[in-house]
């Protein structure tokens, strides 16, 4: 029987994955879905039916994501948790708010290829989400989880990483290992300033601002930068969706965009990382 990667949400046990389901020391068992991933979210700590990303939202990512358009992104987070966990023969890498997987599949893919055997796992929200990217990147093991309660082990994560998501500070210093890594994307002050200018009459910066987390020691912060240019109105669209402006645009705002036939913007990830004293 594989290894598993997560542990028992109900009572923290260490589990057993088999073809079906994931059963834990103490008796709690959960299903598979067909796709390889296991829900691991209690029903008394859902907050709606079907919480994150819908489907739709997840298809418009991962078309936006595979077009190449983030893949400078993609590529410099690989090098960085690739220089942390070099060392490591079979590190345990967490995708915190891993969406559909294409940065936890492009992570195992990088690390493989550097000859490692690493044992990467990621948790969303969003059950849409992980079933896509359990259906695709099938060498990591999902689930879906909340990040108030994520259900790993104390003290067991080589390297965390969250690309864009929300965190809760105090789980990422539980699961991670003293000596370990936690690598935080970030938007830039004019990540996709062009974008805001059309859906905003007065487009704003995003906050630039080192924060301290208990646990953690800031090693240093990382820009990576460029210039997008989309002409298919449908993958401005599709980045759009992707966005937390998706939610708060004005309606007059999310009329000018869809009348956008081609968008020029500055784009900016601030890689921050920190280790675990």
């Amino acid at each position: 029987m594989q290894a598993c990667l997560f542990c028992c949400p109900i009572c923290g046990g260490s589990l057993t994955m088999e073809k079906s389901r994931l059963l834990c020391e103490n008796g709690h068992s959960f299903d598979r879905a067909r796709q390889g991933y296991t829900h691991l979210l209690p029903p008394n700590r859902m907050h709606s039916k079907d919480p994150g990303d819908t489907k739709e939202m997840v298809l418009s990512r991962r078309s936006f994501l595979e077009s190449g358009a983030y893949d400078l992104f993609a590529r410099r987070l690989c090098e960085l948790v690739w220089e942390f966990c070099s060392p490591m023969p079979s590190p345990f890498l967490l995708d915190a708010g891993c969406g559909e997987g294409y940065y936890t599949g492009r992570m195992e893919a990088f690390l493989r290829e550097k000859g490692l055997s690493p044992r990467i796992a990621g948790f969303d929200i969003s059950k849409s989400a992980v079933r896509a990217a359990a259906g695709k990147y099938k060498a990591c093991q999902f689930a879906v989880a909340s990040a108030f309660a994520v259900p790993v082990a104390s003290q067991s994560v080589d390297c965390l990483t969250n690309v864009f998501a929300p965190i809760v500070p105090s789980e990422c210093e539980r699961v991670v290992k003293p000596g370990g890594v936690m690598i935080l994307a970030v938007p830039g002050p004019r990540h996709l300033y062009g974008l805001k200018e059309i859906l905003y009459e007065e487009p704003y910066e995003n906050e630039y601002r080192d924060t301290e987390y208990p646990g953690f020691s800031l090693l240093r912060r990382e820009p990576v930068e460029g210039r997008l240019l989309l002409d298919d109105p449908q993958q401005i669209q599709n980045l759009f969706a992707m966005t937390p402006y998706y939610w708060k645009t004005p309606e007059s705002g999310s009329r000018r965009l869809a009348q956008t036939q081609q968008l020029e913007t500055e784009i900016r990830f601030d890689f921050l990382i920190y280790q675990r004293k």
